[in-house]
């Protein structure tokens, strides 16, 4: 067994270094490559890569073009589709810091609200794995912190630049941001429900109501509060959000045929296979869940990474089986 373990770390010590030398090699090639390299041919050379979106050579390039002419004719324009080739080649973090660094260099740049604007595309992106494009996952889960953001950036897009050319994406993009961070509230009050934290349950339904009227989560915060408010024994004020929410909402699926709220009480699960197969020695717990979003086909978005803006391809069986890398 030890030996074998031997060999294993000798493979991936040697497997370490290969692809260490590798990236050295690449690099060292690259600048013997461009050692002789105008600026206008470094730029020329660029948009070539860029056209045919080979994000690494175009890093590459636009990296190199900033070290040696930093004081240079395309120096402000190289750092821009520096932005622009780390999103499109999905390193959103780089993209992130590269736009972060153009607005504080060139705050009054002509082009500054484009580096807004992408700044707030990676934060959107941000928090997706490499297959959530293909097996997509449910945006209300994930950590609300960038969601945050880039409503916050997309807002000083539109506060600095509001007749920018990216003001209307930008607006569509904070609805639905707006949306997901009313729905993850919720979520957030689910879970809470789920530890037996109700007042913790019940304040995030009431955030919801504070702070984002008008989203589709409105429904689920009411709902919330009315069945936070009672296992906290506040009939008063449980009434005034069952009330609410009959008036708004009366086909939410917490309210029964004759429009009353169905006030959950027992946390038992005594319908679940569980319950049934080990003769009701064991009974799950079932704690309030609220999530009306297949009930009013509650809509989300997905945020395309590539801002080409071009039409959307049918795409093949192949493509979907290989995960986009053939097909």
């Amino acid at each position: 067994m030890r030996p074998l373990i031997f060999v294993l770390m000798l493979a991936l010590l040697g497997g370490c270094a290969w692809f260490g030398g590798g990236d050295d090699n690449a690099r060292k090639e690259a600048e013997d490559r461009t050692r002789d390299f105008t600026e206008k041919d470094f730029y020329d050379s660029i948009q070539a890569e860029l056209t045919a979106r080979n994000w690494t050579k175009a890093i590459e390039n636009l990296e190199a073009l900033e070290a040696r002419f930093p004081f240079g004719t395309y120096a402000e324009q190289a750092q821009l589709e520096l932005v622009y080739a780390y999103h499109e080649s999905l390193n959103f973090e780089a993209a992130i810091a590269a736009a972060d660094r153009f607005i504080r260099l060139h705050p009054r740049h002509p082009s500054v609200d484009y580096a807004h604007y992408v700044k707030g595309m990676a934060l959107l992106n941000s928090g997706r794995g490499l297959f959530e494009q293909y097996l997509p996952r449910d945006a209300s889960t994930r950590d609300p912190g960038a969601a945050r953001q880039a409503f916050n950036t997309f807002s000083e897009l539109l506060n600095s630049h509001p007749d920018s050319s990216y003001a209307p994406d930008a607006r569509q993009h904070m609805v639905y941001l707006r949306n997901l961070l009313a729905r993850q509230e919720i979520h957030a009050a689910n879970y809470y429900f789920k530890r037996g934290a109700y007042l913790a349950a019940t304040n995030r339904g009431r955030y919801v109501m504070e702070n984002y009227q008008q989203t589709p989560a409105m429904a689920d915060a009411l709902a919330v509060m009315a069945q936070g408010y009672h296992m906290l024994d506040l009939p008063e004020l449980a009434a005034n959000a069952e009330h609410t929410l009959k008036l708004n909402f009366p086909d939410h699926s917490s309210l029964d045929s004759q429009g009353n709220f169905r006030y959950q009480d027992d946390m038992l699960d005594e319908d679940s296979w569980w319950h049934k197969l080990t003769l009701g020695r064991f009974t799950p717990e079932k704690p309030p869940y609220f999530d009306s979003r297949p009930e009013f086909q509650e809509d989300g978005e997905q945020a395309a990474p590539n801002l080409d803006a071009e039409p959307a391809k049918k795409r093949s069986w192949l493509n979907w089986l290989t995960f986009g890398l053939l097909g």
